[in-house]
């Protein structure tokens, strides 16, 4: 019965997903196309598949000449269609935008997802210091915890979709990047950091894990088990995973910023946490007692956001885009109650993972 109730419900979110207003591209649609796929998957129909391939062949059509905000395309979710349909459009277009994207100045290893970070005021009472300030002013390069769900995966998949074992390489280098300069002792991500900066910013920043767990696990699906590249990546995702673990509340949703209850819900984590919190069960990153706590974990993760989602599909209390600040309250301040790519996508591949293993 639940199951039942399970796939009424992500049939509702994947039609809120096609109703979303695309733009090609932007923060939140790898996500979301990546969701449609799933879902599609799990209910057995074409049609979301046809509606992500027919955007994505639009764009393609018209890519020329590529632009920053590309880095946001759905590369992965583009690799995928590619996989099902064979469309060579897609494909072509695929490989030219990894070119682009493998073209683009490096922080520490990591290609810069801005070389003018997008710094902001914060949102609630505290004001900026006069160093931060300085920042907004001229804002340096900076490396973003967001893009590790975007190049790693789709350089994954792309390489071995196609056998060049030099994306693979490109993959696997970007992941450790990530890691090496965002994630803490305690497992958790930060958001992001300045070239020249002395420190990280956005401390313990919900969604932001989903991002890091997502992105990890996305590439090492594409690696063989036997791959010396996935053993750092695994570990990696499982410290994300215990320390998520024990963040977890009682009603199996997170605080906005992991770990502080003042700064109150925001549903987008428990999405991405009951999909990641799955997948790597099922990818055998956990196993044994662990892997059942983690499971059972995930699926109080998962009741939770299906719990806090309307009749037309929506997930609640999920904030609208974080951007960037340097002031650590900002992120328990930003506004929440928005229907959006990175509500609604995680929200289906979490519904689509989770069938998929109630069915094996």
């Amino acid at each position: 019965m639940i199951e039942r109730e399970h796939d009424e419900v992500l049939r509702r979110v994947a039609d809120s997903l096609e109703r979303l207003p695309y733009t090609t591209w932007n923060f939140g649609d790898s996500i979301a196309f990546e969701g449609l796929i799933a879902a599609g998957d799990a209910l057995g129909t074409d049609r979301y598949l046809a509606f992500a391939r027919g955007l994505i062949r639009g764009w393609a059509t018209r890519r020329h000449p590529f632009v920053r905000l590309d880095c946001t395309a759905p590369g992965r979710a583009m690799v995928e269609v590619h996989r099902r349909t064979g469309d060579p459009l897609v494909l072509e277009a695929a490989l030219e935008l990894a070119a682009y994207l493998c073209r683009r100045p490096r922080l520490g290893g990591v290609f810069a997802t801005w070389e003018r970070s997008p710094l902001q005021h914060p949102w609630g009472p505290d004001q900026l210091t006069s160093g931060e300030v300085a920042l907004l002013a001229d804002p340096p390069a900076g490396v973003f915890v967001d893009c590790l769900h975007f190049d790693p995966p789709f350089f994954a998949a792309l390489g071995r979709t196609t056998g060049d074992d030099s994306l693979l390489d490109e993959a696997t280098a970007q992941a450790a990047g990530y890691i090496r300069l965002l994630q803490r002792d305690d497992g958790l991500f930060e958001h992001f950091v300045l070239d020249g900066a002395p420190t990280t910013y956005g401390p313990g920043w919900g969604r932001g894990q989903g991002w890091a767990l997502l992105g990890l696990l996305d590439v090492i699906v594409e690696l063989a088990d036997g791959d010396d590249r996935r053993p750092d990546l695994a570990r990696a995702a499982t410290r994300l995973i215990i320390a998520m673990q024990a963040a977890q509340r009682d009603d199996g949703h997170w605080d906005a910023v992991v770990g502080d209850p003042s700064s109150g819900d925001e549903s987008s984590t428990t999405a991405f946490m009951a999909d990641g919190f799955g997948r790597a069960v099922e990818l055998g990153l956990v196993a044994g007692v662990d892997g059942e706590r983690v499971l059972a974990d995930a699926r109080r993760a998962l009741l939770a956001a299906v719990a806090a989602t309307d009749r037309s599909g929506h997930l609640a209390s999920v904030s609208a885009a974080v951007n960037a600040c340097t002031t650590a309250s900002h992120y328990a301040h930003v506004p929440r109650g928005f229907v959006v790519p990175w509500g609604q996508g995680p929200l289906a591949l979490a519904l689509a993972t989770h069938r998929r293993s109630a069915s094996s």
